[in-house]
């Protein structure tokens, strides 16, 4: 039975919106599946606005995967503005999908991909729209399966009330699987209901169904345990992951937006997963291990995807770029292919040690040369020792002074602050770097017109890292500190104008920090900040503070924790963490030992290129490291014909 766009009532609102453009659809390579033609049927979210949620890596290699599948479709929808949320509620338009405006509710799967914790407002706002009931326990036949993904699902417990089911890992394969056993249930006549289709998911192994795990506390407030409460649910539940990326060269015809998003690029995935071993940064302990894209792969996909798009940009993506084992060979193949088209290349932030100018003026050989971004992350030696970051000061300098030599004339450093052992002095150390940057350009281009920005983040400890047993550093502690620092800048005579500095303030910080580590008496606070009118908690903007902290204080006085309680404390060994029985591949032992190294300010180098150090991955996941080099070049996939002479 066909269901019906609600475009018609939809339109009518839109002209009393800003950026109407972003609900209307018809994008370029979006597809539009015959809804009586498909038997499982998928709704997809980035839980934010479409600028920010349509070039999504994630939900557009989904799209694509599922909706070349015969018998199924998948459709997008993304978080509406408040000005459009309280249109829709007055008139009863539902939460739609931006391909073909049907109302969320009537598909099989409602899945959304969380990158980041402050994501869990909109979903709830999308839920409630949409008219599917807020917690798990309250769905019926008629609702679809709520499924979690993404990096902030490897701790699901938070939103454990309101998710259906929780995929950790790569999506690919995991999606597909999840389908088949959907299409099998239903063609059955869907037997015993909810509770079969999900049980059939969980007995898989690899999708976790928090419904059917228990969770018992002691009486200090910590997890005693977590047990399964179904037959056949197994205890730890794994994650996904794709071996071979060249199998997967999605997406094949990435989406063009209508309206303006925050990258107007192609993105291509040169390889996934990252051993450098920094101890703060979760996308690179759960994304193990590292799987490199075959150049050849890399160059049919950026062939592809430029003839689909019209784009005059391509991102090269990873966690590390420059890390890649062919990254040269890959940078020159595709500048020297695109030389005639104007096609400019760009990497996320550049490690300092993997930097050199014959990539950087590769990169920017067809393109514009904009500022160069790298991210020493700590101030001090000390401090890049205990984060793992190895990067010396002398390594920056000498990088920095290479690119304002070689005609750059803006640097960008990113840092942190808060991390773990951190002093004031650590942090105050960074504007003495700024200034040394500053004073060696001026040095080698024989120029003042140069700049650096100091840009800051604060430090929030995750789930599956060494550092998910530190304490985090309060709001008013973190505040202090960064201004101590800009004070320091500001006060400089000789460079302080020449330095760039922008940082956030500590409070989202804790409030991702009570997200990332909750537990399921967290999603009590998240259903009174969503009932108190909390609203795209990662814009600026919309972020209330002072809601969060008084939402909490109600919320969890009942089982006697609060906001310190799950941010500023310091885990122990022998604690159960809520995110135990989630299976990331990596050893809770060596996690600890890596956390005693960082007390210790003990480096550990890269295992790719030294013997394993044993964290578990490859092992327990049946998985290994690859990488190049292959020894194959970037050739042109059209020869062109040279013109005869005369």
């Amino acid at each position: 039975m066909s269901v019906e766009s609600v475009f018609p009532q939809l339109e009518a609102l839109l002209p009393h919106v800003q950026k109407p453009i972003q609900y209307v659809g018809g994008e370029l390579n979006s597809t539009v599946k015959e809804w009586d033609a498909c038997d499982v049927r998928w709704a997809l979210m980035y839980p934010d606005a479409y600028e920010v949620g349509l070039p999504n890596q994630g939900v557009m290699i989904l799209y694509e995967v599922l909706n070349e599948r015969e018998g199924v479709l998948a459709e997008r929808t993304y978080s509406v503005w408040p000005d459009l949320e309280q249109l829709m509620r007055d008139h009863g338009v539902p939460q739609f999908t931006v391909d073909s405006h049907r109302p969320v509710k009537a598909f099989d799967v409602f899945g959304l991909s969380f990158s980041t914790e402050l994501g869990y407002t909109n979903m709830l706002t999308a839920l409630d729209l949409a008219g599917i009931p807020l917690e798990s326990k309250d769905r019926t036949l008629d609702d679809p399966i709520v499924l979690a993904g993404g990096h902030a699902a490897f701790n699901p417990e938070p939103i454990a009330d309101f998710i259906d089911a929780a995929i950790i890992g790569d999506g690919e394969q995991a999606v597909l699987d999840m389908t088949e056993i959907i299409r099998a249930w239903k063609a059955e006549g869907r037997p015993g209901g909810r509770e079969e289709v999900l049980l059939r998911l969980a007995k898989t192994g690899s999708v976790y169904i928090p419904a059917f795990y228990d969770v018992e506390y002691l009486a200090d407030g910590r997890i005693a345990r977590v047990v399964p409460n179904r037959s056949g649910v197994p205890w730890r539940v794994s994650k996904h992951t794709v071996m071979d990326l060249d199998e997967w060269p999605y997406p094949k015809q990435p989406l063009v937006p209508l309206a303006e998003t925050v990258h107007e690029r192609m993105s291509v995935e040169i390889f996934r997963g990252c051993t450098r071993g920094c101890r703060f940064c979760q996308a690179g302990m759960i994304t193990r291990p590292v799987r490199e894209r075959s150049i050849t792969g890399i160059g049919e996909m950026v062939e592809k995807g430029l003839k689909a798009t019209g784009f005059e940009e391509v991102g090269l993506l990873s966690l590390s770029s420059a890390d890649h084992s062919e990254i040269g060979d890959i940078a020159k193949g595709l500048a020297d292919r695109y030389e005639e088209d104007k096609i400019g290349l760009s990497l996320p932030s550049t490690r300092v040690d993997a930097f050199n100018v014959d990539l950087a003026n590769e990169l920017t050989r067809n393109g514009r040369r904009s500022g160069l971004t790298f991210a020493p992350e700590g101030g001090s030696e000390r401090m890049r020792k205990v984060i793992n970051k190895m990067v010396s000061e002398e390594d920056l300098i000498r990088t920095v002074a290479t690119a304002y030599g070689n005609g750059w004339r803006q640097v960008k450093l990113y840092f942190m602050c808060g991390l773990p052992t951190e002093t004031d002095e650590d942090v105050l150390q960074i504007a003495d770097m700024a200034m040394n940057v500053i004073a060696k350009g001026r040095e080698v281009s024989r120029s003042n017109d140069i700049r650096c920005t100091v840009s800051i983040g604060g430090f929030v400890p995750k789930p599956h890292t060494p550092f998910q047993w530190a304490p985090q550093l309060s709001a008013e502690e973190t505040d202090a500190r960064l201004e101590k620092l800009r004070d320091k800048i500001r006060g400089d005579k000789k460079y302080g104008r020449s330095i760039g500095f922008r940082y956030h303030d500590g409070k989202p910080g804790i409030v991702e920090g009570l997200l990332s580590r909750g537990d399921r008496r967290v999603g009590a606070v998240i259903r009174a900040v969503y009932d108190d009118g909390g609203r795209f908690d990662g814009w600026r903007e919309h972020f209330s503070y002072d809601r969060w902290m008084s939402c909490a204080d109600k919320a969890l006085a009942d089982f006697g924790v609060d906001v310190d309680w799950y941010t500023t404390r310091e885990r122990t060994y022998e604690e159960v963490l809520p995110w135990d029985h989630l299976d990331s591949g990596l050893d809770k032992d060596w996690l600890w030992e890596d956390w005693q190294d960082a007390l210790d300010e003990t480096e550990v180098e890269d295992c790719r290129w030294t013997p394993c150090f044993d964290c578990g991955v490859c092992p327990q996941m049946d998985t290994h490291i690859q990488i190049g080099p292959t020894g194959k070049k970037l050739l042109p996939l059209t020869v062109k014909k040279s013109v005869p002479a005369g």
